[in-house]
């Protein structure tokens, strides 16, 4: 029974990885001539000046991809709660991060959609992802599992309001985390394929298999994405991926898990929120530059020396995740 999922599991992995390998070069022809490129702030690093014009939303590929793959390798997924819930959260955040994009290359500015509507948007499809997953889920309740102590504890009306954070939350952490060529890439390929570990050991094998299928797809994406980038995930990506990853954090239990396995995104917006609040009491800023990734370059750092630096650090929280999970 197992060999034949993890076949499956192996397969929906491959064929991901190989459709953006093949569509995402058109992608990118398609995307130049649509002059859809990325538009650097001002006030960013010197370095970075010179990737003003690369293309951008190349997120709308590996979540189509991922989508696809999903949906025409396992037909009967069509029917799957878990699954469907997943292509809500997947799509629905990636959606506001298109519309954020689009505004942003038509204007030819770095500001697209306003913060106060971004995070309107995010917050409806929050609590829209919570009242489908209560509706069409018959075993969703408000426990959550702690690690280590073998405990569940019924959150109640607490349980919608942490639901809330970690979509609004974890889509703007992640996107925060997107200012380097892979980094926010490298980070989601590691905290997806943790969540296939996890969705393995509930027996959600549909979870598994539609994690994986993004696992693959962000790998074939990283090949574009990589140092020097030939196309960014924009907001429609890293928006798509919080989204998706705070629901694989939901449909697997790991409530409280999410924190660690997302600890670089955390990190990241951490030292953001404390910028701002140190400048704007004290005046005075705590690092060279938020978020943290653009202070270790001002360091002196190469852009590539962060990148794996964060990701190694990013595959610890993920391994402490799993044997927590497991314990």
């Amino acid at each position: 029974m197992f060999s034949m999922v993890f076949l499956r599991i192996v397969l929906n992995f491959i064929v991901g990885f190989i459709v953006v390998m093949v569509v995402m070069p058109k992608s990118i022809q398609f995307l130049k001539k649509l002059k859809f490129g990325q538009v650097e702030r001002e006030e960013g690093l010197a370095s970075h000046k010179a990737k003003g014009g690369t293309p951008t939303m190349g997120g709308i590929v590996f979540i189509l991809a991922s989508i696809v793959v999903v949906y025409v390798l396992n037909f009967s997924f069509f029917q799957n709660p878990y699954v469907n819930l997943l292509t809500f959260a997947f799509l629905g955040f990636g959606l506001i991060g298109f519309l954020d994009d689009y505004l942003i290359v038509v204007r030819k500015t770095n500001e697209g959609l306003k913060p106060i509507y971004k995070y309107a948007l995010q917050s409806v499809a929050a609590i829209a992802f919570y009242l489908l997953a209560k509706y069409f889920i018959p075993d969703f309740n408000s426990m959550i599992t702690i690690p280590l102590l073998h405990m569940e504890v019924d959150l109640g009306w607490l349980y919608p309001v942490l639901v809330y954070f970690m979509f609004t939350a974890g889509s703007n952490a992640v996107n925060l985390t997107d200012g380097l060529d892979g980094l926010a890439t490298g980070l989601s390929i590691t905290a997806t394929s943790v969540f296939v570990i996890f969705a393995i050991m509930n027996k959600n094998y549909e979870i598994a298999i539609y994690a994986m299928v993004i696992v693959g797809a962000l790998l074939g994406f990283m090949y574009f994405n990589y140092h020097p980038a030939r196309i960014f995930m924009g907001d429609t990506g890293s928006l798509a991926l919080g989204g998706v990853l705070a629901a694989l954090a939901v449909l697997t239990h790991q409530e409280l898990l999410f924190i660690l396995i997302g600890g670089v995104f955390l990190i990241e917006t951490l030292s953001v929120i404390i910028q701002v609040v140190s400048f704007k009491t004290r005046g005075k800023r705590v690092f060279k530059m938020a978020p943290i990734h653009h202070h270790f370059e001002m360091l002196g750092w190469s852009e590539q020396q962060v990148v794996i630096s964060f990701w190694f650090l990013g595959f610890i929280c993920g391994i402490i995740s799993i044997v927590l999970g497991v314990m």
